[in-house]
């Protein structure tokens, strides 16, 4: 039944959810016989949490009270270690959660009934265009560079007197690279400064280029400036929710009333800080998964594929209308991948041993994408 086929008196949702783009979750692997199965779909860490945050979530008994709609004690360890005051800071569930409470509060439908613009660059991560869309305001998707990178000339080109938000995803997730320091300022200072810079770094703790963004440093200086930062990759908490955003008082004034309440649980919010307590042992997991993708991008190029970039954890190929065929054929092997229609794959760094299936598979594969 199509929306004009709608019958009287059913009931009907707002006109723009059926305009927007599910959100596709990764799969997961498919069994087959003789293969231990691996996801590589989700950019999940593939490492369980630290045995001290696993004892901290076994030992939660306060279930029966609602958490401190705050995170009053994360937030306090979050500004101990970024250096910076907890009043900047405003949790959410998931860097995703803390986007919405963004949108919600900055871009909209207006009173005069014309809708805020909100910029990215696309593809970009996934869910950008159904938050945006929910929130009542515009997406404008500037299209990324033959290399998979910003196109920050023509994002700040993009902007007009109804832009309220542009979102920069770093790494940009899903091709892999990342922005900058010195073009995300210069990017910074060409745009007005009553608009929001929200700079997303779920993907933080994997980079490793000496020149890359720094979202923290930005904020310092400049007032329009929002991080995203998040513990589902490097802390391994996906399953938890628990994210944040870093802005000056003039935003988080009105954050916190967009901000869901009890959005993050006490036993996300402990696992959090304990993590955060055990940080050197999360670097050495992170460490690890960065060795591993490293490992993954040399193989694919020896092999011949031109991989962007990657620093976060996971490789984009840029399969176009093969997309599917390699998907499947991933499937086969017990491993699940991300394919994004006609556009291309992205593959999650897992397991040293699903990570070496891949690169067989690459291997075998008859049609590398070739750059000129």
């Amino acid at each position: 039944m199509t929306s004009s086929e709608i019958l009287p008196g059913e009931i009907r949702p707002r006109p723009v959810v059926g305009r927007l783009p599910r959100y596709a979750a990764g799969k997961p692997p498919v069994a087959v016989d003789g293969l231990a199965s691996y996801k590589l779909s989700s950019n999940e860490n593939p490492l369980p949490p630290l045995p001290a945050v696993l004892e901290a979530i076994a030992n939660q008994q306060d279930f029966n009270r609602y958490p401190d709609p705050l995170s009053s004690k994360l937030r306090a360890a979050l500004a101990d270690f970024l250096d910076v005051p907890a009043e900047d800071i405003v949790t959410g569930a998931g860097s995703l959660g803390a986007l919405n409470q963004l949108l919600a509060t900055f871009a909209g439908q207006n009173d005069d009934g014309k809708a805020d613009e909100v910029i990215y660059a696309w593809r970009s991560f996934e869910a950008y265009p159904i938050s945006v869309g929910l929130a009542g305001a515009e997406s404008v998707r500037i299209p990324l560079l033959n290399d998979g990178r910003h196109d920050l000339a023509a994002m700040a080109a993009a902007v007009t007197v109804r832009t309220r938000v542009i979102l920069l995803c770093t790494p940009n997730n899903p091709t892999g690279p990342i922005l900058t320091a010195a073009e995300t300022e210069q990017f910074i200072q060409s745009v007005p400064a009553d608009v929001v810079v929200v700079i997303d770094e779920a993907y933080q703790e994997f980079v490793r280029a000496g020149d890359a963004v720094d979202g923290i440093a930005l904020y310092r200086r400049y007032p329009n400036v929002v991080v995203l930062r998040t513990f589902s990759k490097a802390h391994g908490l996906a399953g938890l929710r628990v994210g944040y955003s870093v802005s000056n008082p003039g935003l988080t004034q009105y954050l916190r009333v967009a901000a869901t309440p009890f959005s993050v649980s006490q036993i996300a919010e402990q696992a959090a800080i304990v993590s955060l307590q055990n940080y050197p042992q999360v670097v050495e997991r992170v460490q690890s998964i960065v060795d591993e993708r490293d490992r993954v991008t040399a193989g694919l190029r020896e092999l011949g594929w031109f991989v962007p970039e990657a620093q976060g954890n996971f490789v984009w190929l840029d399969l176009g209308a093969n997309s599917a065929e390699f998907a499947e054929l991933a499937e086969k092997q017990a491993l699940s991948v991300r394919a994004f229609g006609a556009e291309g794959v992205r593959v999650s760094i897992g397991e040293p041993e699903a990570n070496s299936r891949f690169l067989a598979l690459c291997a075998d594969y008859t049609k590398p994408p070739q750059r000129s």
